[in-house]
């Protein structure tokens, strides 16, 4: 490593952490003051909230940090001179940015792969504890296919991994020829075990002397392999996060069972493809800056910065609410824009470091 990478990077990092710790301060500290008279008296609670609020507004805040600690170390080189003095130096603009964006890159790579492990339902459980439900979790009235069955839970414990009052129909040929009711039900061994289930099947071909519906019993039947009660818990909530590794599972698993996967595949697209939208960013606010602080308007620059690096912020997450409301397929509405957004980026960018 070059001593102008060591000093490029020490510049950023000591910039990208001020602005990190103060924005991550300044959200959980104002969310925690607003909700202090709602969170239980446990200060073990209380400390959780905070963990899981701090990670769910570290997914928020890291991106955006990233970007406007790039604003300050550039606004920091240029007042001191420094980068027109590198620029003299013969030093090309791709050895002064790139340690900053391989930086870039390799955080955000950490903050995807975090949404792949539990922590990325933190929103979700820091709405448990501050509603009391933390230790309490049910979702009621689930119903969904897999394969030819339908299968109804009045009540699903997911964190316990077990639901209540289940019914099964299996339907072939849009005709309804067995019913499955039990009480219990729990997930071991990556499928559902269906606690003493009573069976009704009716026949195929009805003969009116001869047929009869049979009743019997079963101790143990298994059903719904793979589907775990966190996808069941996710999938049918209207508003709920993944983590990556769930919603892998669950698009597998949805696909085969012939089912919309749109919002599912948003998720994905979100939390995988759209945080890099920040790259290009960073890209045009190197170009658009000043080499010399004689002609360089600090606050202009900054603010526009900001504002242009929020808009985009703005427009790519609603861009996401769309997807995962239905109103626009997750290609178009996030895959697309991320494409054309890159696209005319670097051409806007080859355009202004041209001259």
């Amino acid at each position: 490593m070059s001593i102008l990478t060591k000093y490029v990077l020490q510049k950023y990092l000591k910039s990208f952490f001020i602005v990190l710790i103060s924005l991550q301060l300044f959200f959980v500290g104002i969310d925690f003051f607003q909700n202090v008279k709602n969170l239980p008296d446990s200060a073990n609670l209380q400390l959780l909230y905070l963990f899981y609020n701090s990670f769910f507004t570290l997914t928020l805040t890291l991106p955006l940090s990233l970007v406007f600690g790039w604003i300050l170390t550039l606004v920091i080189l240029i007042k001191g001179n420094e980068l027109v003095a590198f620029t003299a130096l013969g030093v090309s603009k791709r050895k002064i940015y790139s340690p900053v964006l391989k930086v870039t890159f390799f955080l955000l790579i950490v903050i995807i792969a975090l949404q792949a492990t539990p922590l990325a339902y933190s929103y979700e459980q820091k709405d448990k504890i501050l509603d009391g439900e933390y230790f309490t979790s049910t979702k009621s009235d689930i119903f969904l296919k897999y394969d030819n069955y339908y299968v109804y839970f009045q009540r699903l414990f997911p964190i316990e991994k077990r639901a209540e009052n289940i019914h099964i129909f299996n339907v072939e040929n849009k005709d309804l020829v067995e019913s499955i009711v039990a009480k219990k039900a729990y997930f071991q061994n990556n499928r559902w075990y269906i606690i003493d289930a009573k069976i009704t099947t009716k026949p195929k071909k009805i003969d009116f002397p001869t047929s009869k519906i049979v009743v019997k019993h079963e101790k143990f039947l298994h059903t719904l392999e793979g589907f775990k009660p966190k996808i069941l818990d996710n999938v049918y909530e209207e508003k709920s996060a993944f983590s990556i590794l769930d919603a892998v599972s669950a698009l597998l698993l949805l696909k085969q069972q012939g089912i919309n996967t749109d919002k599912i595949r948003g998720a994905l697209y979100y939390e995988i493809i759209v945080s890099f939208f920040i790259i290009p960013i960073m890209m045009l606010v190197f170009a658009y800056s000043a080499l010399n602080s004689r002609f360089f308007n600090v606050g202009k620059f900054t603010s526009l910065s900001i504002f242009f690096t929020l808009i985009i912020w703005g427009l790519f997450f609603l861009l996401h609410k769309f997807s995962n409301n239905g109103t626009l397929s997750p290609e178009l509405s996030l895959l697309l824009p991320m494409f054309l957004w890159y696209t005319i980026s670097f051409i806007v960018y080859k355009r202004k470091t041209s001259y």
